[in-house]
């Protein structure tokens, strides 16, 4: 099984994860009392992107690098039992896409705490505000295969039991049940 775990950045991809991976055993802290028992291998791509140099540019004006996604997919098509991490998860191949999102003040927030530019902060809210993550997801994956978790005033705790939730096939597919254009008004 393959599960893509996106979001706009800053709506907690990584924090759920890392709470995932110390659950299962496989992170870097001591573990923990959470029973998340999802058995995949967390892949968070952007590092991977870094650290492979799987990138066609760098786009000094974003401070990021474009990804190659081709390459990116090549290098994961024999990964089989892996949760996917990052903003661009969704574009990959996926049993499941957990579709992360945010109030988009908070985001802007949890954005700023992060050194982010006023720039950035403002399109990545903009973004959440307009389900561009979503809107792709479906997409690709179709409404069946996407599954949204509103992570505003959840702990990441509780976000990596919902992503257990979606891995175990406890969940039903609810990809439009988040809304928050009238941070657009």
């Amino acid at each position: 099984m393959r599960v893509a775990v996106t979001g706009t950045p800053g709506t907690g991809k990584t924090t759920a994860t890392r709470v995932i991976e110390e659950a299962d055993g496989r992170g870097s802290g001591s573990g923990s009392d959470l029973d998340i028992g999802i058995g995949l291998e967390v892949v968070h791509l952007n590092h991977l992107i870094e650290d492979e140099e799987l990138y066609t540019a760098i786009d000094e004006d974003r401070d990021s690098v474009v990804a190659d996604l081709d390459a990116l997919a090549e290098r994961l098509e024999d990964r089989d039992d892996v949760l996917l991490e990052s903003h661009l998860a969704h574009h990959l191949d996926a049993d499941r896409v957990a579709v992360l999102r945010c109030d988009p003040a908070t985001l802007e927030t949890r954005l700023r705490e992060r050194g982010e530019s006023e720039a950035k902060t403002r399109e990545n809210a903009e973004s959440e505000a307009l389900d561009v993550v979503l809107a792709e997801a479906v997409d690709r994956h179709g409404l069946e295969s996407v599954y949204e978790i509103d992570t505003t005033d959840r702990t990441p705790e509780a976000v990596a039991g919902e992503l257990a939730a979606v891995c175990r096939g406890e969940r039903e597919p609810s990809a439009g049940t988040v809304d928050f254009v009238e941070y657009l008004t």
